[in-house]
């Protein structure tokens, strides 16, 4: 297995274990860390949940993995509250444990960096959520209130990076149920070398026909398959 210098991010896999498995493959053999919605959507929730774990993977909740847990779809259109019924009762005790003991946020020393980690936002860690066009001005806000080096965000599946005086805020984009027009798996690459902290996105391809095909034989809303093949 190839491995790709620095920490891989990821987020929003939705139980796609196809697309999962890319991404990690793409990556490699480095420390993964998963920004929330590990299920929800797609028809592999279990699967995914033991290859993180297998890959000692650090992660945080998100609100479809708290919908899933709770029952709580009051902000989920009907076909997400759905899923999130459908996934709760496919959830085996050991994949519902591992959920339920995940934070909605963490601080981790890595690289000699200070990173802070949550789904939504550090104001509201499941529903809000962060657009560069719209929290810009925020940024160096967050950065300076966590005092971090970096904050990663997950939750809207769209990837970006933003850099300033006080730090980095980046999104991975999602792994399993992609956005914004490209239907790849997206995740990002946290590199510090020489003090300087980058970020590198990657978009990979999956068996998108496969992981489709699941969400439909499962019996899932087909418009969750559909829209894979058109990360939108």
């Amino acid at each position: 297995m190839k491995k790709v210098t620095g920490l891989a991010f990821i987020s929003d896999i939705h139980s796609n274990l196809e697309a999962l498995r890319a991404v990690l493959a793409d990556f490699g053999e480095g420390p993964v860390f998963c920004l929330g919605d590990i299920v929800g959507y797609g028809a592999s929730p279990n699967e995914v949940v033991e290859e993180l774990k297998e890959r000692r993977a650090v992660c945080i909740i998100g609100n479809h993995d708290y919908a899933a847990l709770s029952g709580d779809v009051a902000s989920f259109n009907a076909r997400a509250g759905m899923a999130a019924f459908w996934t709760s009762r496919h959830l085996t005790p050991e994949s519902r444990a591992f959920l339920e003991a995940l934070p909605r946020e963490r601080k981790e020393r890595l690289m000699e960096k200070s990173v802070y980690m949550t789904h939504g936002s550090p104001d509201d860690n499941l529903w809000e959520y962060v657009y560069e066009s719209t929290h810009r001005d925020l940024f160096d806000f967050y950065l300076d209130k966590l005092a971090v080096d970096v904050v990663a965000v997950g939750h809207t599946h769209i990837p970006f990076v933003w850099s300033g005086d006080r730090g980095l805020v980046f999104n991975p984009g999602s792994v399993g149920q992609p956005r914004g027009g490209d239907r790849r798996s997206s995740y990002a690459v946290l590199t510090v070398e020489s003090g300087a902290i980058s970020v590198e996105h990657r978009s990979v391809e999956y068996d998108i026909e496969s992981s489709a095909r699941k969400i439909v034989e499962a019996g899932l809303p087909e418009s969750l398959a559909n829209r894979l093949f058109t990360g939108e």
